[in-house]
């Protein structure tokens, strides 16, 4: 991947791409991306005009101190951080995090779930 930073539609491809993931819309307009039918590690907006995901704990107050980048509305308090389009992060930079978010979620399921979700 180049990187340029990737549209509403590349993220989503992305996010299919990782083991386990299904997509599903709730809330009247947030495409939500989640593994074990409800353990959800990314949000996007219908519109396309803004993605969530959760971060490791000890890098959170460093990720919302960038520019283009703030805590999760109702999602802060586990992790989670917000970016607008266009996107502030390069594509390699953004698919890391997204790949990270799906591990972190996946390191909270029961060991027998994590087998073949884990990278």
């Amino acid at each position: 991947m180049n990187d340029a930073s990737l549209n509403e539609q590349q993220v989503a491809a992305f996010c299919l791409s990782l083991p386990g993931v299904r997509e599903d819309y709730k809330w009247g307009g947030v495409r939500v991306f989640s593994i074990a039918t409800n353990k959800m590690f990314a949000l996007q907006n219908l519109r396309g005009e803004s993605l969530a995901f959760k971060v490791d704990q000890e890098l959170f107050l460093g990720h919302v101190d960038r520019p283009g980048i703030a805590p999760a509305p109702y999602l802060a308090r586990a992790h989670w951080i917000i970016m607008h389009t266009p996107y502030p992060l390069g594509a390699t930079e953004l698919t890391q995090l997204l790949q990270r978010s799906h591990q972190l979620v996946v390191s909270k399921l029961p060991k027998r779930t994590q087998v073949g979700l884990l990278l």
